[in-house]
């Protein structure tokens, strides 16, 4: 049944407690609001209307009690039906917004709270989706989210890829389930390749579609070049780079089931003679390669997020600076290195410094030729920062 604003729960907030809400910001705190027995008892995911102790209204939020971000918002307005016409709308917005940035339907289709839809994620593979569902709210709504893909896309399969650790500050568990469909195998044609991708066996929903124009910068860079794509994943920065004409790409990884992917892709596209796999950790790995001296025009140096959480900073400033000094010895003169970290507790600001540091320290100058985010996919919601956390450096060394 839609949540009407007849039978919606009021939340209140707290006298004095309501300046993040008037300035527009999308969340509100626990600590923000009143939390009485009633607002207790409202079960996770709720569909609630949010005042001020002043009146003002602040519009529906997806509400959570047990959670530190109590209430995520769907709507300034508090007369909206949250039924199947919202979802669908919500979602054709995203689709639109898509449909004029890229050729083909191979997209981030949904970013959260960026595209009015916090706490979801949808990753779209032509007539493939991947959805991740990372609040109570949208867990609720899964079922509505669904009806409006059937009417606006027809998918074939959708794969829920609800396995984020923030499930759990949610009270949520973790879980890969295939929603539509019968198999969930499909393709994402970037740069040129075909490549597989597998959004039940593979890493967070089958494909990186953030690293999109960076991949593409380093594939028109390394023309001719000799690359080493370490954390490789399926071989996004390395294949497209052999696509491009480089010489001759090492794939790194210690996935075997990512490197098998990446090296049928390879094949696939006509590629094969020129890639090679390595599987292993990557950190032991670019220092084995260090000492046996070998050199690469392109190193590419993309890991998962090294800080899960605030207190991981500073372990993750030192693994970044460490996989700086590592890459970069990697890099034959005026070479290019691209090292990029994921990481949002980590400030660009922070990342750039570290990644310098890292340099310094085995004395090689640098010019940076882009520093860089997140493709146009996967937008910023302008009341929350942290959401670009993609940081990535291109820079040629001496």
């Amino acid at each position: 049944m839609p949540a009407l604003m007849s039978d919606m729960p009021l939340i209140r907030l707290l006298p004095g407690r309501d300046r993040r809400a008037k300035a527009g910001h999308p969340w509100v705190f626990s600590n923000e609001v009143a939390m009485t027995p009633a607002a207790r008892a409202i079960p996770p995911g709720t569909p609630v209307r949010v005042e001020g102790d002043d009146g003002v209204r602040h519009g529906i939020h997806h509400f959570n009690p047990h959670s530190l971000i109590a209430g995520r918002r769907l709507t300034r307005d508090a007369a909206i039906p949250i039924d199947d016409t919202f979802w669908q709308g919500r979602i054709a917005e995203a689709l639109a917004l898509r449909s004029r940035l890229f050729p083909t339907p191979h997209y981030r289709l949904a970013h959260a709270e960026a595209d009015g839809l916090p706490g979801l994620i949808l990753d779209r593979y032509g007539d493939l989706v991947a959805l991740q569902a990372n609040t109570a709210g949208m867990e609720m709504a899964t079922p509505a989210i669904l009806r409006a893909l059937d009417a606006l896309i027809a998918p074939r399969a959708v794969v829920a890829r609800n396995e984020a650790g923030v499930r759990a500050l949610e009270g949520l568990p973790e879980a890969t389930t295939l929603l539509r469909g019968t198999e969930a195998t499909g393709t994402v044609e970037e740069g040129g390749v075909s490549f597989s991708v597998d959004p039940l066996g593979g890493q967070k929903t089958g494909w990186f579609f953030d690293q999109r124009e960076n991949r593409a910068r380093i594939a028109n860079l390394a023309r001719g070049e000799t690359v080493l794509d370490a954390f490789c994943h399926t071989g996004g920065f390395g294949l497209q780079a052999a696509a491009s004409g480089a010489a001759r790409v090492t794939l790194l990884d210690r996935s075997e089931h990512a490197l098998a992917t990446a090296m049928e892709t390879a094949r696939r596209n006509g590629l094969a003679d020129r890639v090679e796999a390595v599987r292993g950790e990557a950190m032991e790995t670019l220092e084995r390669l260090g000492r046996e001296g070998a050199r690469y025009g392109v190193v590419v140096a993309d890991p998962p997020a090294f800080a899960k959480g605030r207190k991981d900073i500073p372990a993750a400033i030192r693994a970044y600076s460490r996989l700086a000094r590592l890459s970069a010895e990697l890099v034959a003169p005026g070479g290019i290195l691209f090292i990029a970290s994921c990481s949002h507790h980590v400030a660009a600001g922070e990342f750039a410094d570290t990644v310098i540091a890292g340099l310094q320290r085995v004395r090689r100058d640098a010019r940076i030729l882009a520093m860089t985010g997140a493709g146009p996919d996967h937008p910023i919601h302008p009341m929350l920062p942290e959401s670009a956390y993609l940081k990535a450096l291109t820079l040629q060394l001496s």
